[in-house]
């Protein structure tokens, strides 16, 4: 079964930029899923940030992040990535990304579809 992970948290301060990382198992290839990145902030419902279709050629973002979260994807590397800029504390939580369901199914932010969900990267945006 596929099965990704987060890398890439840490504490950063406000303003300041961070590259998480979402990568397969090994022996999977992520370059027909679609993929999305999620947060979960302390106290707080779970939070779709960004989606990327699987050719890369499309993706959309929740609207805390637009303007400052970049979406993207390296299919030879199997990896996907969200670089992150111009950090708030609000940005602070638990980071994951998760694989739709199947091969060709949408990422929705809404995480309905979503099957395949890593154990998450801490963020923490802090002076």
């Amino acid at each position: 079964q596929l099965q990704v992970a987060e890398s890439g948290g840490g504490l950063v301060q406000p303003g300041g930029s961070l590259r998480l990382s979402c990568a397969a198992s090994a022996g999977f290839t992520l370059d027909y899923y679609a993929i999305g990145w999620f947060r979960q902030a302390p106290g707080k419902e779970r939070e779709g940030v960004s989606c990327i279709s699987s050719s890369g050629g499309r993706s959309f973002y929740g609207d805390s992040v637009k303007g400052r979260f970049a979406i993207s994807r390296d299919n030879a590397k199997n990896t996907v990535y969200l670089q992150m800029n111009s950090l708030k504390p609000e940005d602070t939580g638990v980071y994951y990304c998760a694989a739709a369901s199947r091969i060709g199914a949408p990422c929705r932010l809404s995480g309905v579809g979503m099957d395949y969900w890593g154990k998450g990267t801490l963020v923490t945006v802090s002076s």
